[in-house]
C-alpha cells in the first residue's frame, strides 16, 4: 500500500500541485500559532509541552482517521487518506518553478533577472553575487527543499507506515519541519511572542527528526551520483561538523555531482559551481526518486510473496 500511496501522491502533484497559498498549509500555520500563543509560557518544560502538542497532536488525529477508515470502510479507503496526507506533505512543486525560473535566466544570459529570483526565493541580498554564487545557492537550496519536501517524508512515512501507522510520518515531519522554521524567522508585529526555550526546543527537535532522514538521503545520492567522492565528503563533514544534518546532505550532493559547495571542502574537491550542475542535480534529485520507488515496490512484492 505503501508504494501505490507515494506513487500516486507523485503523480497528482505533478499534474495538480497544491498552490502556494491553499487550506492545508493555511491550518497547520493557523494551528501552530494558536499553541505558541497558548502553550509556551517561556519555561523549557512549557516549550517541550507546546511542541509535543504542535507537532504530535496532528499525528494523531490523521492515525485516528486512519485506524477509522481500516475498519469501517477497508485498506482501499485508507489508502486514499493516505495519498491524500502525501499530497498535503510531498512537495516538488512547492520549491521546483523557483529553481526553473533562475535556470532560465541563467541560461538566457540574464544575471539580474536570475540574482532578483534568487533574492525572492532566499529572502537574500543577492544584488552583487557573481554567477558561479548564483549557481551555489540554487543547488544548495533546491537540494536543501528536495530533501525537506520529499525524500525527509518518504523516509518518515516509510519506517510509520511498515510500523501500521499509516501516514503519520509525513505529517510529524513536515509539521516538525516547520515549527523549527516558523519560531526561528523574524519576528512580526502580528504574530505571538516566542520564547527563547520554545527557539532552542523547536530547533533541537527538529535536528533530532531530521538526523536519519538526512543519512538516508546522502546514502541514496551516494548511490546514484559517484558514489566514492559522496560517502568521502559526507565523511569530512561529519568530522568538520558532527550532527548537522544539512551539511551531511549538501556534502553528499557535492560529491555526487562533483562541484564545490562549502569553502570546508577539501581541496581539490569538485568544480566551481556552474550553469550546468544544475540539470546534473535536477538528474541526481530524479534518480533518487526512481531508486526510492523501486525500493518500496520491492518491498511490496516480498510482502505480496510471503
Amino acid at each position: 500500500m505503501s508504494f501505490i500511496s507515494i506513487l500516486l501522491a507523485l503523480l497528482l502533484e505533478q499534474a495538480r500541485p497544491l498552490a502556494q497559498v491553499n487550506p492545508v498549509h493555511n491550518s497547520i500555520r493557523n494551528w501552530i500559532r494558536w499553541v505558541l500563543r497558548n502553550f509556551d509560557a517561556g519555561k523549557p518544560h512549557h516549550a517541550w509541552l507546546a511542541w509535543w502538542i504542535a507537532v504530535v497532536a496532528p499525528g494523531v488525529l490523521v492515525l485516528a482517521v486512519h485506524w477509522l477508515l481500516i475498519w469501517s470502510l477497508g485498506w482501499i479507503a485508507a489508502a486514499v487518506w493516505s495519498v491524500a496526507i502525501l499530497y498535503s506533505t510531498l512537495g516538488f512543486r512547492q520549491f521546483s518553478h523557483h529553481f526553473t525560473e533562475i535556470r532560465d535566466a541563467l541560461d538566457a544570459g540574464d544575471e539580474n533577472q536570475a540574482r532578483q529570483l534568487l533574492a525572492q526565493w532566499m529572502r537574500m541580498d543577492a544584488s552583487t553575487l557573481p554567477r558561479n554564487e548564483i549557481v551555489r545557492h540554487v543547488i544548495e537550496h533546491s537540494v536543501l527543499s528536495a530533501h525537506r519536501y520529499v525524500f525527509g517524508v518518504l523516509a518518515w512515512y516509510t519506517v510509520l507506515a511498515a510500523l501500521g501507522l499509516g501516514p503519520v510520518g509525513a505529517v510529524v515531519y513536515r509539521v516538525s519541519e516547520y515549527l523549527g522554521r516558523y519560531v526561528n524567522r523574524p519576528e512580526r508585529p502580528s504574530s505571538p511572542p516566542i520564547s527563547a526555550a520554545m527557539k532552542a526546543n523547536a530547533t533541537q527537535a527538529w535536528s533530532a527528526m531530521d538526523w536519519l532522514p538526512a543519512r538516508v538521503t546522502a546514502l541514496g545520492f551516494a548511490f546514484v551520483g559517484s558514489f566514492e567522492e559522496a560517502v568521502d565528503g559526507w565523511r569530512q563533514q561529519e568530522q568538520n561538523s558532527p550532527g548537522d544534518n544539512d551539511g551531511v546532505v549538501l556534502a553528499a550532493t557535492s560529491g555526487a555531482i562533483n562541484v564545490k559547495l562549502s569553502p570546508q571542502d577539501r581541496p581539490g574537491a569538485g568544480q566551481t559551481p556552474q550553469a550546468v550542475h544544475l540539470r546534473a542535480v535536477v538528474g541526481l534529485v530524479w534518480r533518487n526518486v526512481v531508486m526510492w520507488m523501486v525500493f518500496l515496490a520491492l518491498i511490496s512484492l516480498a510482502k505480496l510473496i510471503t
